[in-house]
């Protein structure tokens, strides 16, 4: 009797102890996880910007007076020194005093003085190619039969490329003296007393990209009135934060999203530039800037890009093969990051070196190896240690 009364104390006892042990247990927590993963891997920046045209002209008219009606629209082409532009009835017929006439004769002595410079220059670089090419047909000759080395004939054809880039820079310097004389006779110019329009026709050849003025009106000497250009040849124009400009670097992969195509266009970071300005954030902050000049692939469908276009740009500072987790996977901890592993329903700590990171991934130095198991989006109450449940593997 006493026996079975002992034996049922004790069941009791244990009873209790279970449900005491079972309420305090500690319950598993509900956390979704990712897997890190070995593969590739991208650095950017990303930022809006701007399309322009390359090699933009603006037409401006030569003297005061009244501007007769421009009948091109935007798009229509003009031939550099034929196409007439703009038509300019001058204002009175002495429209240069003695003092604006001499220094527009000194101007135009001067750009005269600039042309023949330009053409000397030519000439010595049309010397100095010739010379090269000489040299080069000579060091080839030599090569073939063995008399000089492959670095001696890289050298002399290196010269001649770098000869021949000097001839048509030369060339290119003595159109532009042409074109600044022609500029200053035409400053010189001074109506009849018939009043006859003064004609002003296009610099170079392209498209009209913008018209300042279409209606007949006065206008002072200087004021623009049509901007030329090719809009096949434009550029992206993005400004950077100061701090994040000095990541990248000349020759970077960029990709040109949210220009309206279905597919990314394509480019190279051609420029950075080295002088910054304030701009206003949306916030109200003063933001230091800076321009990045980008170079777009010639592509049927950049084609389509014009003037003055919004894009997205990102430029590729970073890429290669790594360990990566999601960004949400890693927490502060101390003075470096860490992560939650899982293993065998519970998590443990795990201190990491991060290297790379972008907005999505953070690259995996030590810490962790691929194809491990992390908490994502840890909560703040979990601990080393705690029994999870697994919801979602991403």
């Amino acid at each position: 009797m006493r026996m079975r009364k002992h034996l049922t104390w004790a069941g009791a006892l244990l009873v209790v102890g279970g449900l005491t042990a079972a309420a305090l247990w500690p319950d598993r927590v509900d956390i979704e996880t990712a897997v890190a993963a070995h593969g590739p891997m991208e650095v950017t920046i990303d930022e809006e910007g701007e399309t322009r045209v390359c090699d933009r002209f603006v037409v401006s008219a030569p003297v005061a007076g009244r501007l007769l009606r421009i009948d091109l629209e935007p798009g229509d082409r003009v031939v550099g020194g034929r196409t007439v532009v703009a038509r300019v009835v001058p204002a009175s017929p002495p429209l240069l005093d003695p003092r604006t006439r001499a220094e527009s004769n000194a101007a135009i002595e001067a750009a005269k003085a600039v042309v023949r410079q330009a053409q000397a220059e030519r000439e010595r670089a049309a010397t100095a190619l010739t010379h090269a090419r000489r040299t080069f047909e000579r060091q080839e000759m030599l090569a073939a039969s063995g008399a000089v080395s492959r670095a001696d004939l890289d050298l002399a054809q290196s010269a001649f490329s770098d000869a021949g880039a000097a001839q048509q820079a030369a060339d290119a310097a003595v159109q532009r003296a042409e074109r600044e004389l022609t500029v200053a006779r035409a400053r010189l110019v001074t109506p009849a007393d018939d009043t006859k329009p003064i004609e002003i026709v296009a610099p170079v050849d392209g498209q009209v990209l913008v018209r300042r003025r279409q209606s007949e009106s006065v206008v002072a000497a200087g004021e623009p009135l049509v901007d030329i250009g090719n809009p096949q040849r434009v550029e992206v124009v993005t400004d950077l934060l100061s701090t994040d400009a000095v990541r990248v670097a000349q020759g970077n992969p960029v990709r040109i999203e949210g220009w309206g195509g279905a597919q990314p266009l394509h480019g190279t970071v051609r420029r950075i530039e080295p002088a910054g300005f304030v701009k206003v954030s949306a916030l109200g902050v003063d933001e230091q800037r800076v321009n990045v000049i980008i170079d777009l692939a010639p592509t049927q469908e950049s084609a389509r890009l014009g003037d003055g276009f919004r894009v997205e740009s990102r430029i590729v500072v970073w890429s290669g093969d790594a360990v990566t987790v999601p960004a949400g996977a890693l927490f502060r901890r101390d003075q470096g990051w860490a992560a939650f592993l899982v293993e065998g329903g519970r998590v443990r700590v795990r201190a990491v070196d991060v290297g790379q990171r972008n907005n999505e991934a953070a690259q995996i130095i030590g810490g962790l190896t691929a194809g491990q198991i992390v908490a994502l989006h840890p909560p703040d109450t979990l601990r080393d240690g705690a029994r999870v449940t697994v919801s979602v593997t991403h």
